[in-house]
Formats: C-alpha cells, sequence, structure tokens
C-alpha cells in the first residue's frame, strides 16, 4: 500500500505510474483526476454526498437547506467529476439541529466513508461484480460551488439561520461578516439567549466567545478570523477565540451575565467543563477542533481537580462532540508576540493535566477516546487506570511540527505497551486504528461507533466501579505502581528530560517548528508526501 498527496494531476498521474496498483482509492478528492489514471487502472472517488450528489460544496448545501438525511458514496472516476458508477453508498440521518461541517467530517462521514471503502474491497476480487450507473439508484442534483454571496446573512435575521449557515462553512472557509467594526470570518456558532439590543451588537463575552444580539435571539460565536485590508503587505489573519480577535473593538467590562452563558445540553462556547452523574464524575474536553490552549489547559486542570475533590467513586475524561484533543493550539501560538513562549506556556500546562491524572490515588480514572487523536492529546489520557475508545476512531501517537512531545509520555507510553512498542509509535508516525490500538495495549476496551450508545456504554463502564471489590483492587494496583516507578524515578525527572528536548525545539527551533507550524495554521499545501507514508507497507497500522 502507499500513499500520494494529491497536490495536482500530475503528481496523482505520477504516483499511480510508481505504484502500479490493482485500486486506487481517492477521498474527499478536489483534484482532478486525470485521464491517464482512471482509464489505467480501478479509480475510486469517495463522494461526501448521496448518490445523485454532484458539486464540490456537498455538505455546505446539505446543512444550510437542513436536509434530514445524507450520505457517502464510491463512485468510479470518469471524465465528468461525481458522475462514475457507483461501488458502494451509505445514507445516515442528520440532525435537526444543525452540524457543523467539520463535526460531520469527522464523524458519520468518516464512518460512512470507511463503511463505503470495507464494502469496495470485498467486491474488488468479486469477477461477477458491476458497478452501478447512478442515473439507476437516484435522481441527479448537480450543486455549484458555495460562494461567500449564498453564505451571506444579516444579523437581522434569526439567530437559528445565522447559526445554521456559519456551521455549514465551519471549519473552512467560514462567513463574512462584520462585527463591532471588524471584518471576519466567524467560525463556531451557537444559539444563544434573547436579547433586546440592535442586532449585531456585542452585548457579552464568555471564556473567549461573544455573545451577537440577532434579529430574534442572539448567536455565540466562539472563534473568528480576521479580514486583512487591502494593503500589499497585509497578513491573513488566524482563527482565535473571538474576543482575542476583537479586544481592542470591545467596550471595558464587558461580561456575560450568568444566564446568558450556554448550558453543558447547548455546548457553547468555553465548553471544558465538569458534569456529575450520579456516583460518576465527568471532565469534558469540548475544546474546539480538539486544540487546547493554555487557558484550556488551566480549565481542564481546575475541573480535574474539583473532579478529585467530590465524593465520586471514578472520574471519566472524554472529549465532547468533536475530536478528544490533539495536544496544545497551534494558531495561538502562532498569533503570540512570543510563539515560543507562548508553547513553552501550553505545553506546561498540559502537562499539570497529565500529572494530575497520574497520581489521582483516590477514585478510579477513565480515560476515553470519544473521538480520534493526535501528539499530545493521544499521550494525554494514559495516566488513567482504563482507557477506552469509540469505534471508528483513530489515534495518530506520534509527534510532528518538529516537536519532540511530552505530556509524561515518556513514562506512561512505555507503561502501557513496553519500550519497544513505544518507541514503534513515535518512530513510524503512522495511525492506529482501534483495532490495532487495543491489541498493542493503547486501549483497553472498545466501545459502540455510534456516539449516543457510546456514551451510554461509556457511562455503564465506569459503574462497574461500584463494585466495592473491583474498585478497592483498582486503587490498591495503581498505588503499588507509582509506589513502585515513581520511587525509581519521580514524575519530576521524566517532565525535566521531555521539557529539555522541548526547549530546544520552541526556543531553538533545532526541527523546524516555526515553519511547520506557520504552514500548518495558513493550510500551506504540502510541497511532497512524507516518506513514511509513501514508503508504507504496514497495512495493520493504519486505519482500515
Amino acid at each position: 500500500m502507499a500513499v500520494e498527496f494529491a497536490r495536482d494531476e500530475e503528481s496523482i498521474a505520477d504516483a499511480a505510474r510508481r505504484a502500479d496498483p490493482q485500486l486506487i482509492l481517492c477521498p474527499f478528492l478536489k483534484e482532478r483526476v486525470p485521464t491517464e489514471v482512471w482509464q489505467k487502472w480501478t479509480t475510486l472517488i469517495i463522494h461526501p454526498g448521496p448518490v445523485g450528489d454532484r458539486g464540490p460544496s456537498s455538505l455546505d448545501w446539505a446543512i444550510s437547506e437542513g436536509k434530514t438525511e445524507w450520505g457517502v458514496t464510491a463512485l468510479q472516476a470518469v471524465e465528468e467529476m461525481d458522475a462514475g458508477p457507483v461501488w458502494a453508498t451509505r445514507t445516515f440521518p442528520l440532525p435537526a439541529d444543525p452540524p457543523t461541517k467539520s463535526s460531520l467530517y469527522n464523524g458519520p462521514i468518516a464512518d460512512a466513508a470507511m463503511s463505503c471503502v470495507e464494502e469496495v474491497l470485498a467486491k474488488l476480487d468479486d469477477p461477477d461484480f458491476r458497478p452501478t450507473p447512478p442515473e439507476e439508484l437516484a435522481k441527479i442534483q448537480v450543486r455549484p460551488q458555495m460562494r461567500q454571496a449564498d453564505r451571506a446573512f444579516s444579523w437581522s435575521e434569526p439567530a437559528e439561520a445565522i447559526v445554521r449557515k456559519i456551521r455549514a462553512a465551519d471549519g473552512t472557509p467560514g462567513v463574512r461578516t462584520e462585527i463591532a467594526g471588524v471584518r471576519v470570518w466567524a467560525f463556531d456558532a451557537y444559539v444563544g439567549p434573547r436579547q433586546a439590543d440592535p442586532p449585531g451588537t456585542v452585548v457579552a463575552c464568555r471564556d473567549g466567545a461573544v455573545l451577537v444580539a440577532a434579529g430574534t435571539g442572539s448567536v455565540w460565536l466562539g472563534h473568528l478570523k480576521k479580514i486583512p485590508d487591502e494593503t500589499p503587505r497585509a497578513k491573513n489573519g488566524v482563527k482565535l477565540p473571538a474576543a482575542l480577535v476583537l479586544a481592542d473593538h470591545l467596550p471595558d467590562g464587558l461580561t456575560s451575565p450568568t444566564a446568558a452563558a450556554p448550558t453543558v445540553e447547548q455546548c457553547g462556547p468555553g465548553r471544558v467543563h465538569y458534569v456529575r452523574r450520579g456516583e460518576i464524575g465527568y471532565v469534558v474536553l469540548d475544546c474546539y477542533n480538539g486544540a487546547l490552549a493554555t487557558d484550556g489547559c488551566n480549565q481542564a486542570l481546575h475541573a480535574l481537580r474539583h473532579a478529585i475533590r467530590q465524593d465520586t467513586l471514578a472520574i471519566v475524561l472524554r472529549g465532547g462532540s468533536g475530536p478528544f484533543c490533539n495536544g496544545i493550539d497551534l494558531n495561538r501560538i502562532e498569533a503570540a508576540s512570543n510563539p515560543a513562549a507562548e508553547a513553552w506556556a501550553n505545553i506546561t500546562a498540559i502537562n499539570d493535566v497529565c500529572r494530575e491524572l497520574i497520581t489521582c490515588r483516590n477514585q478510579v480514572t477513565i480515560a476515553a477516546f470519544s473521538g480520534s487523536a493526535g501528539a499530545g492529546g493521544v499521550m494525554l489520557p494514559f495516566g488513567a487506570d482504563l482507557v477506552v475508545a469509540r469505534d471508528g476512531v483513530v489515534l495518530n501517537p506520534f509527534y510532528e511540527m518538529g516537536l519532540t512531545g511530552s505530556e509524561l509520555h515518556t513514562y506512561t507510553l512505555p507503561r502501557r505497551v513496553g519500550p519497544d512498542v513505544a518507541r514503534r509509535l513515535l518512530t513510524d508516525a503512522l495511525p492506529v486504528n482501534v483495532t490495532t490500538a487495543q491489541r498493542l495495549g493503547l486501549v483497553d476496551e472498545i466501545g459502540p461507533r455510534d456516539p449516543g450508545p457510546f456514551g451510554n456504554w461509556l457511562h455503564e463502564v465506569a459503574l462497574r466501579y461500584l463494585d466495592r471489590g473491583l474498585r478497592e483492587r483498582t486503587l490498591r494496583r495503581k498505588a503499588e505502581v507509582l509506589d513502585r516507578d515513581l520511587s525509581v524515578r519521580p514524575l519530576d525527572a521524566y517532565e525535566a528530560r521531555e521539557l529539555g528536548e522541548m526547549a530546544q525545539d520552541m526556543f531553538d527551533d533545532r526541527q523546524g517548528f516555526d515553519a511547520a507550524r506557520r504552514a500548518f495554521v495558513h493550510k500551506h499545501a504540502p510541497e511532497r508526501t512524507p516518506a513514511r507514508l509513501a514508503l508504507h507497507r504496514a497495512p495493520g497500522f493504519v486505519r482500515g
């Protein structure tokens, strides 16, 4: 198996010639497949829409129009985009509360795509299989690319309509608007409480989010990106918490009354929180795009310490509706006046969370990969007594961006999987599916794929520790392991060694952290496919 980034038609053709594959899979491809390729090799496009849907803005239109059902289709590449015969298709319901485009991609779209791929691979060796022309299965609907004119809204519109438009563009490209006299792209929107203020007025701030009055109701905006001015040297903005983007344009002392703050059930901005369900306490890391900034780490640390002081029997650390966590917040670091100093503050803050989880002795701790995770976000939960994962999530346990990583992983990772596997995971730098993760020892149990049933399953797992015998054995074993390990080398020693490496990465830029971070934040297209992917021949380590 080989992987190639589809940078342009020539790179696609060149990769196909070198690999000479039996099958080419193109997940959510934006580039046109060259005629030379699809005529010579079986080439399948994974399109994020149901049979008959065509066009580059499939999900944008589906969310904007309030579709109640959507799908994914595996279709064979032909001359016309999205018009080839169908190999497999899956459909799924869309919630009435509009999802964000990014959450659909990372959730039901990804799950449906993998299910389609599994069916495709089964059919590949069936000599009697013939793909079906799409017009035999559904009515064809060709949609144009969605433009900003299609996304535009007025603040005099109802809050629900505004939120739907913004979520259809989240996390890219966002929706152009103006707030407090600043031209921005808007993201991360939630319906707020009723307001009597003029539409478009910023009426409150909370945890980095701003509350903007609408025609009816109001809208919480968690993140914005400033639109650069027209000068030749103008720099592109960085997606940041809305209150930071508007900081110089808001009145002093603008805060949100308690009644205006979104509830936990609404999952509004500022979503690192603690909630208790009977004998079980939950610390929820529902951080935007999985990025845990310094202040988010401090909130998580506060929530975890609060959980430890409660009389619950178990503490569950889990993600929210999106990714579990991807580690430190590269956008906040890139936007800082001193990126190295902000990166250092961020990594030491996330280490404090890891340390608190490792050293929690009085309650059973459970960490749940409720969504996919990367880098430090994979390492963060390994201090827990039990690590579980939702079926279908992907773990990327390697550090990129020119960082060697911390999160006390030099203690927790070998303790879980042994030194040899730990070294392999970090040097092979390949994603791991949950089945492989369980086999390697990264996770102990796998729960249902659907987020709703997974949450119920997770609570049942936590309730096992109502059994006093099981709970006491777990706590006794944890204490014995900690006493044994930390008497040989304290956590401070592990952290000092990790941070010594990170200091060189962040302050001396010895591995290109500055350039890699900048390319990631500003979405620069890669110049080449990493060798670790292009030369990969170990499918057990890759999802699917």
